[in-house]
C-alpha cells in the first residue's frame, strides 16, 4: 500500500493498480501502474468500494527558485540555441504560477557541449528535472541538465503514449516502438516507489 501524505513529482511511480487501487485526480494509470501527473501531496480516498490514489497540488506558497535547487519544468519552446520552459515546482513545492526558465545548449550536458543538438534533447511538452544554474535576468532563470539525474522524465510520443527510456539519449513509444532522441534523466531510486 502506498505511503499516505507524501510529496510526489510528475511522472513518479506510486503503486500498482492491483488490490483495488485506482488512479484518481492528479494521477494516471499506465501498464498497470499508477503515476503522479502533478507535483503535490499524495492522498487516498474510498469511493465505490475502491481506494482512489490522488495527488493534490499544494496551496500557493511563496517559494522562489534559488541557485542549486532542483526544479520540475515543462518545455514550451526549443530552438537551436536554447530550450524555454515553465518551472512548475521547486524541490517538493508545486507552484500555482510558474516561473520561466531557459536551458542554453552549453548547459545540456557536461561533456561534448559543442556537439549538442537541442532538437535531439527536448521537445515541447516534455517534463524535465533541472538544476537552477543562475538567476538569469528579470525574465527567466538559467537552468542546467548537465548531470545524469537531470533531463527528460516524461515525454509523449506522436501517438500520445508515455515513452519509456531505453538509453541515456533515447526514449521509445510502447505502442509503436518508434524511438526518439532525448536528454534522458536517470531517475534516482529515492524518487521512485516500488511496491511489491
Amino acid at each position: 500500500m502506498p505511503t499516505e501524505e507524501c510529496i510526489r513529482i510528475p511522472g513518479e511511480r506510486i503503486c500498482r493498480t492491483d488490490k483495488g487501487l485506482v488512479a484518481g485526480r492528479g494521477t494516471y494509470e499506465c501498464n498497470g501502474q499508477i503515476y503522479s501527473s502533478v507535483a503535490g501531496m499524495q492522498l487516498k480516498s474510498d469511493k465505490d468500494g475502491k481506494v482512489h490514489i490522488e495527488v493534490q497540488r499544494e496551496m500557493k506558497q511563496n517559494v522562489l527558485p534559488e541557485i542549486g535547487m532542483i526544479v520540475t519544468a515543462k518545455v514550451t519552446n526549443v530552438n537551436p540555441r536554447q530550450c524555454k520552459c515553465a518551472i512548475i515546482s521547486v524541490e517538493t513545492t508545486s507552484l500555482s504560477d510558474p516561473f520561466r526558465g531557459v536551458i542554453r545548449s552549453e548547459d545540456v550536458r557536461s561533456t561534448e557541449r559543442d556537439k549538442v543538438e537541442m532538437y535531439k534533447c527536448f521537445k515541447p511538452g516534455d517534463v524535465i528535472l533541472a538544476r537552477v544554474l543562475s538567476l538569469g535576468d528579470a525574465q527567466s532563470y538559467i537552468l542546467t541538465t548537465a548531470e545524469n539525474e537531470l533531463g527528460v522524465v516524461i515525454a509523449l510520443s506522436e501517438s500520445g503514449a508515455t515513452m519509456v527510456p531505453i538509453s541515456w539519449n533515447e526514449m521509445q513509444c510502447p505502442a509503436t516502438y518508434a524511438k526518439e532522441y532525448r536528454k534522458v534523466a536517470k531517475v534516482q531510486s529515492d524518487h521512485i516507489t516500488q511496491n511489491g
